[in-house]
């Protein structure tokens, strides 16, 4: 992981923000993309160009091909890790404190997020 949005308060959905926060704008411009699940569907419509990826959704109408079965397997492969570090990070305990104010949640998730980068390249 690079790079943590800043939170928001209240209940504001995570569509919401990359939208109000200009997100797809800044990963396009800077290069990079995102791995997301299904939950940010309809987020990043370039078809060509998408720089928030998601899996395939099934239904009970519409099975997925095996190509897409694939792909969804390879996009879980590539978000686990960061899956498993939010499991850590609750596992600690350490974002029950931050529900009252946003930017200690922001300033806190940026630190953890440079240690980590510090203990990656190490």
């Amino acid at each position: 992981m690079i790079w943590i949005s800043a939170a928001r308060p209240g209940r504001t959905h995570d569509n919401t923000a990359a939208r109000h926060d200009r997100i797809l704008a800044h990963l396009r411009a800077a290069g990079l993309g995102a791995l997301a699940d299904l939950g940010f569907r309809g987020l990043d419509n370039d078809v060509r160009d998408p720089v928030i990826v998601t899996g395939f959704h099934a239904s009970r109408t519409h099975k997925l091909a095996p190509g897409q079965k694939t792909a969804n397997r390879v996009l879980a492969v590539g978000r686990a890790p960061v899956e498993h570090g939010f499991a850590h990070l609750k596992n600690w305990r350490i974002l029950t404190k931050l529900r009252t104010d946003p930017a200690r949640a922001t300033r806190l998730l940026r630190a953890l997020l440079v240690l980590t980068n510090l203990e990656v390249n190490r």
